[in-house]
């Protein structure tokens, strides 16, 4: 197992950076599926995907589709959920806020080619879905629902379980875990206590999310978006909100492609 304490230097080689010639597809289609009750969790994870820096994003719902477009920022799109079969969609985000039987059938018949994040309700379907890059972000309490019979430390259940799931595990908590079916291991510390509030999870699955649609790697990219989130806490402090850490996310994309060795501004958490 080779562990390593989450650093800006462990990857931001591989963070994603527009070209002055480029356009919004060079910057990825993220699709996310719509919740069909929950709908603030899917809306924050998709203004997240659009403030990281995704080209374009898509809300597909077939049965809320209305309450997005009144409450989704002009940017980000709301199509049905057969938008899903489009060659241009470059990753899919599947359980932020949870899932109905005719999204939870789109994420089941979805292209098996295609990157898949699943948050939330999603990761037990992790056995069910095919993907060529697969991304599951539990809390403790999704953890332990999915992944039961798995004992030990922290850092070792993590392992197993993306193992298992053949997927990047973000296993979410004071200390994230971020482990690879490699046995590569990730921890976090850069955050802030505040975090510990409704929505915060959807913020970083859709931050997850925007990096895979741009081409990062799915292991990187949850690195990143796990320390971006942190750092994006530790500037804003008490009194966070789930929509303070999308409307920081400027401030900390400058921080880090300014000074991206993690000095001159940007404060470690050791």
């Amino acid at each position: 197992m080779s562990i390593m304490i989450n650093r800006p230097e462990n990857w931001i080689s591989l963070f994603p950076q527009p070209s002055l010639d480029g356009h919004k597809y060079h910057r990825g289609h993220a699709a996310l599926l719509g919740a069909p009750e929950l709908t603030g969790a899917t809306r924050l994870a998709a203004e997240a995907c659009s403030r990281i820096g995704a080209g374009l994003v898509s809300v597909l719902s077939d049965d809320a589709g209305d309450i997005y477009r009144m409450t989704l920022p002009a940017d980000i799109m709301v199509k049905p959920l057969e938008a899903l079969a489009s060659p241009r969609v470059t990753v899919l985000l599947a359980g932020s806020g949870g899932l109905s039987q005719t999204t939870k059938k789109a994420l089941l018949n979805a292209p098996p080619d295609l990157p898949k994040v699943l948050d939330a309700e999603a990761v037990g379907l992790f056995g069910r879905v095919t993907a060529r890059e697969l991304v599951l972000t539990p809390h403790d309490g999704e953890f332990g629902r999915v992944f039961a019979d798995l004992e030990g430390d922290r850092k070792s259940i993590a392992v197993a379980a993306a193992r298992r799931a053949n997927a990047v595990l973000v296993l979410k908590g004071p200390e994230t875990v971020i482990a690879a079916p490699d046995d590569r291991v990730v921890i976090n510390t850069h955050a802030s206590p505040y975090l510990a509030k409704a929505g915060t999870g959807d913020v970083l699955a859709g931050m997850i999310t925007g990096l895979i649609a741009q081409g990062m790697p799915g292991f990187e990219a949850a690195a990143a978006a796990v320390w971006m989130h942190g750092h994006a806490s530790l500037k804003i402090g008490p009194g966070l909100i789930a929509q303070d850490l999308i409307a920081a996310l400027p401030d900390v994309l400058s921080d880090l492609l300014e000074t991206p060795d993690g000095a001159d501004g940007v404060v470690e958490k050791k």
